[in-house]
């Protein structure tokens, strides 16, 4: 949110300082050709430019943000830092400004009566003509300052404005100095005093700046093809400002259960998956599991059927020989007996086993 009110302040102060340049550079550069006299003084400019610079980059870019700026979408990074709607507002301020200063500059002796000062040597004091230009040109300025805080293409230019107290304070200051520039300048401003009717001259073209502002935005915001709008630099009212607190907190709400409903879907699934990885495990491992034991069943009956095999050959080389003869050296110690398993000692308990080991002669040494 801050971000997005850092990024609008930029682009108020850039809508304002733009205007006023265009319309300051215009009028110098035609009165210039036109008369070979500027009726903006050097001095008059220094003015403008504090007006432009300082004042109105503390009054512009100090407004608080607002819950509105997250009601349309975020700025890319490749939006232009003037928009559309912003270059309209210049280019149309700036127009009907220029228009009024030529018009007030060849016709304005006629408009307010008085003394025409188009042709004054530079030796006479200033006039109140080209004092009449350069105060309108500054109320001007100050009333497109107001225009200057909406930039996408609002209505009410007026909106919020009481929550920036700075922004009102510096406006008032800025209006008593250009009274008392104008009423007491004289020379070091080159200003000539005005009276009451040609300071309300001034202050309505001024408030007209608001007008014209207003038909600019109704007239363009008609003709504009949706498709060249952007939600980020012309907000339409599904998505911005006109949403009730009603509205804003069924959306959260609704954000909200899906995210819940999100993580519980999440968390299923990842069961899912472990069982899925259990059941493929366990039949993978059972199956190897019963076919090590039965190669080692197979192999225990091998070993037995071989020991079966060689017992069998010992008796039958005692019956052959008539004594108990241990082939291959003396008889194996009485624990050793104990490895038998249990198929040799059914042999060796067999009762025709029994009876010719009965039989046999006894051997010395042997119990």
């Amino acid at each position: 949110m801050w971000g997005r009110n850092v990024y609008d302040s930029i682009s108020k102060f850039l809508q304002f300082q733009l205007t006023v340049n265009v319309v300051a550079v215009t009028i110098a550069f035609v009165s210039i050709c036109i008369i070979s006299d500027t009726p903006l003084k050097t001095v008059q400019m220094l003015w403008v430019n504090l007006i432009m610079d300082t004042l109105a980059s503390l009054a512009l870019a100090t407004e608080a943000p607002t819950r509105s700026l997250l009601h349309r979408q975020p700025y890319g990074r490749t939006m232009p830092l003037l928009s559309t709607v912003m270059l309209r507002n210049i280019l149309g301020q700036a127009a009907f400004m220029v228009v009024v200063i030529f018009l007030l500059l060849f016709y304005g002796h006629l408009l307010v009566d008085i003394d025409d000062g188009l042709y004054a040597s530079q030796d006479e004091p200033p006039s109140q003509h080209f004092t009449l230009i350069f105060n309108t040109f500054v109320m001007m300025t100050l009333f497109n300052e107001v225009n200057a805080r909406k930039i996408h293409g609002e209505h009410n230019v007026f909106q919020g404005i009481t929550n920036n107290p700075l922004f009102y304070c510096i406006w008032l200051v800025t209006f008593a100095a250009q009274v008392v520039i104008v009423q007491f300048g004289s020379f070091a401003f080159s200003t000539a005093a005005l009276t009451f009717d040609q300071w309300l001259w001034c202050v309505f073209f001024g408030v007209l700046t608001l007008l014209w502002g207003q038909l600019i935005t109704t007239a363009f915001s008609s003709i504009q093809p949706r498709a060249f709008r952007s939600s980020a630099t012309s907000p339409s009212r599904e998505d911005s400002g006109w949403l009730s607190p009603d509205s804003l907190q069924t959306r959260f709400m609704q954000k909200k259960r899906d995210a819940h409903v999100f993580w519980i879907q999440s968390l299923t699934d990842l069961q899912t998956q472990i069982r899925v990885v259990r059941a493929f495990k366990s039949g993978v491992v059972e199956p190897l599991e019963e076919e090590y034991n039965n190669d080692d069943d197979d192999q225990r009956q091998q070993h037995q059927r071989h020991d079966h095999e060689q017992q069998q050959q010992k008796i039958s080389r005692r019956r052959a020989g008539g004594g108990l003869v241990w082939p291959g050296g003396p008889p194996p110690p009485t624990s050793n007996l104990s490895l038998l398993d249990n198929s040799s000692l059914d042999v060796l308990l067999d009762p025709e086993t029994a009876s010719a080991t009965a039989s046999l002669p006894q051997v010395d040494g042997a119990r």
